[in-house]
């Protein structure tokens, strides 16, 4: 299974693209969609949709795995984030890909056993999973990255009727 990780924003969309099989991890590529500070919100999000786009259809993943949005003080920078997200979720819609979303409490507990750990424990659990010489950078990349990892164990586990993709959720199906 290749799982896309999306680790959501406006500015800065991190992600990482992972295949899994029989609890395996193999690294495939991470990395950041940027858009400039300058440039007007509508152009960012139609930069961030055809990012997204662009990747679903390189990499051909079979699923989608997405930070769960959470409030942040900021008002301003949630709205811009969520409206990213939005059209994260429309590209991976259009390319037909199943999406789960995981809370940051989710991840950190999949990934390093431990809901609140911090982001360097994070980082480093993600590099000694996936094998790696040294943490994924930008951060973006490897908590994308972390989500991949967090879909990939919870997609095997005996209790996988936890998550289901958004949209089973939303009707009732499976």
């Amino acid at each position: 299974m290749i799982i896309l990780g999306v680790d959501p924003g406006i500015a800065t969309v991190g992600y990482g693209v992972l295949e899994y099989d029989k609890y395996k991890f193999r690294f495939i590529d991470c990395g950041i969609i940027s858009t400039p500070a300058g440039m007007a919100v509508e152009d960012r999000l139609v930069a961030v949709h055809e990012g997204v786009l662009s990747l679903t259809g390189h990499y051909k993943p079979n699923c989608m795995s997405i930070e769960e949005l959470f409030f942040h003080t900021n008002q301003k920078t949630i709205i811009n984030v969520a409206q990213a997200r939005g059209v994260i979720l429309l590209a991976a819609r259009k390319a037909g890909i199943p999406i789960y979303e995981y809370t940051p409490l989710q991840v950190k507990t999949v990934v390093t056993g431990y809901g609140r750990a911090e982001k360097r424990q994070v980082m480093e659990m993600v590099r000694l999973t996936l094998k790696l010489d040294r943490v994924p950078r930008p951060d973006d990349a490897a908590d994308a990255l972390a989500l991949a990892i967090c879909h990939g164990y919870n997609s095997s586990s005996k209790l996988n009727g936890i998550n289901r993709p958004i949209a089973a959720r939303r009707t009732g199906g499976k």
